[in-house]
């Protein structure tokens, strides 16, 4: 699904692994929507992601997670 967001942006949903994961997604965890600020490597393809409040998730390399990505429209 997709739509179009203010901003000229198009929002829509993607399902991300470790290895497809960007900053900028939203993830919803636990009810609350929580966009991706910086990523870092762990071994085995793990990636810890560093939300904009603070919050530290580790995706391992089978992980899947279901975020919005905001894509401008040029």
């Amino acid at each position: 699904m997709s739509g179009w967001a203010p901003g000229g942006t198009l929002a829509s949903n993607v399902e991300v692994t470790a290895a497809t994961v960007q900053r900028g997604d939203i993830i919803q965890l636990g009810g609350k929507a929580c966009r991706v600020s910086d990523l870092f490597q762990l071994p085995q393809g793990a990636k810890q992601l560093l939300f904009e409040s603070g919050e530290l998730l580790t995706m391992h390399a089978r992980t899947r997670l279901a975020t919005v990505r905001m894509q401008r429209r040029r």
